[in-house]
């Protein structure tokens, strides 16, 4: 600018004296020449990245700024301000309590020995350079239990004031404290604590980039994939840790997370409880059939094998019992209570269906049928149905007391045949009629408890389900 206004004072100073020898025209002629040769001088000059690091010597040999933290003064703090992005909910483990997120980390901060006048580098504000030249700040995450072994961004980016600008994206495979009492219908928060190895609160300090809505935003905007899992919210906090008279500054990010429990209610809820539904309907069964007792069998062994389906899914340890282990366990105990009153209850109508005249030796008793007696009439019975039959035939019959007093006289053999063919027949048919109602009151009393233990089934049912939806929505 200033040889711009050194030639229009030359032009105003030739345009005073009146210089005959001059024409107009070439003048102007003149003038325009020596502007576009000014105009060529001062874009003439060149600036690329190179010259600002050979301005700053900074070099891959030169360990100024890689060696120690970037401060004129080992007083100053370095002020480390961190951005943390979730992209993608890749695996929640509840087996082994892992919790493995992908995420977008942005670091920020000052590195006091660089700087330089972008007036000087043709408006060179800021660079790109390799990530191995200048010093980084020592941060990890806590709950980190594998490392990533992903390549690593290979450049950052640096300004003229000195600030420095890291981003990098890391696939964490963390530790989470899970509580799966309410499975599958939980809510899981999950932390990722970043802080220094060896920099502790006087050398460095460490800030949130973004406040917690902020993140929550822009992790709701970038989310690419949650598969099983809902992402809710992205929370910050801060936090310290003291050791031997020294305190280190922690940055602790919080995800919340909320499961989906569709496939878990169609492919493991719903079943068991098709299942009991079907327990429910074998008491319209016949019970002196043994498709009754096969079918609560083969129901109980179905329940089984989802319960080993559920011991892959659920941690060994817990500091309460999932929801859904009772739920499977007590369905499981009705089930065996349901098996168990159907063998009763089988077992009760065929002792009802059990005749005794076609194992006669089998129901007297052993040392009964050894004795010896004189008389065929003298002979006991062991059975409890034929002694009560041989106490009412004395009462009933004393007309035939008399006719074997009248017949002792043998006036007729023919006649003592007859009476001895009644007496036997007479004894069959209180046999029949004793044990007959020994057998009504078996049956009796089967579907007595039958009726009782389904009104107690549906009752219990009803009021477990009611409690565990009532739980597991809480």
């Amino acid at each position: 600018m200033g040889r711009i206004s050194d030639f229009s004072q030359l032009m105003c100073l030739l345009s005073a004296h009146n210089l005959p020898q001059l024409r107009t025209a070439e003048m102007i002629h003149a003038g325009f020449l020596l502007l576009v040769v000014l105009t060529d001088g001062v874009s003439c000059k060149v600036c690329s990245y190179q010259d600002v690091l050979d301005y700053l010597n900074l070099t891959v040999d030169n360990s100024v700024f890689k060696l120690t933290r970037p401060v004129l003064d080992h007083t100053h703090t370095t002020v480390v301000k961190l951005d943390i992005i979730l992209f993608a909910i890749l695996a929640v483990v509840e087996k082994t309590q892992t919790f493995i997120p992908f995420i977008w980390a942005t670091m920020q901060w000052k590195n006091e020995r660089i700087s330089w006048d972008p007036a000087q580098f043709c408006g060179i504000t800021q660079i790109i350079i390799p990530e191995n030249l200048l010093w980084k700040p020592d941060l990890f995450i806590y709950e980190m239990i594998q490392k990533d072994d992903s390549p690593q961004n290979p450049s950052i980016l640096l300004t003229y004031e000195g600030t420095v600008y890291f981003s990098d994206d890391i696939r964490v495979v963390s530790t989470c404290k899970m509580d799966i009492h309410k499975f599958p219908f939980d809510t899981q928060k999950c932390t990722i604590t970043i802080g220094s190895s060896i920099h502790c609160v006087d050398e460095m300090r460490i800030f949130p980039f973004s406040n917690s809505s902020r993140a929550t935003q822009f992790s709701h905007e970038v989310m690419k994939t949650q598969g099983e899992w809902e992402f809710l919210q992205l929370s910050i906090s801060n936090s310290s840790l003291s050791f031997e008279n020294r305190t280190w500054e922690m940055l602790i990010y919080t995800v919340t997370i909320k499961r989906r429990p569709l496939l878990h209610v169609i492919n493991f809820l719903l079943p068991i409880l098709f299942f009991l539904i079907m327990d429910l309907a074998s008491f319209f069964i016949a019970d002196h059939r043994g498709e009754k007792l096969s079918f609560k069998v083969t129901v109980l062994l179905a329940i089984s094998v989802l319960l080993l389906i559920l011991n892959d899914i659920l941690p060994s340890m817990s500091n309460k019992t999932p929801l859904i282990a009772t739920y499977c366990i007590v369905i499981f105990a009705l089930m065996l209570l349901s098996l168990l009153e159907t063998i009763l209850v089988i077992y009760l109508m065929e002792k009802a269906e059990f005749h005794p005249l076609d194992k006669k030796d089998e129901t007297c008793p052993k040392h009964v049928q050894n004795e010896n007696y004189k008389t065929e009439d003298e002979k006991p019975c062991g059975c409890p149905c034929i002694c009560r039959v041989s106490e009412k035939q004395h009462e009933l019959l004393p007309v035939v007391e008399e006719v074997n007093n009248i017949l002792q006289s043998g006036e007729s053999h023919v006649l003592l045949l007859i009476l001895d063919e009644l007496k036997k027949l007479q004894k069959t048919v209180y046999l029949h009629l004793g044990c007959r109602k020994e057998g009504v009151r078996s049956v009796y009393w089967a579907k007595k408890i039958n009726r009782a233990f389904f009104i107690f089934y549906i009752i219990t049912v009803s009021l477990f389900l009611s409690f565990i939806f009532m739980e597991w929505n809480s």
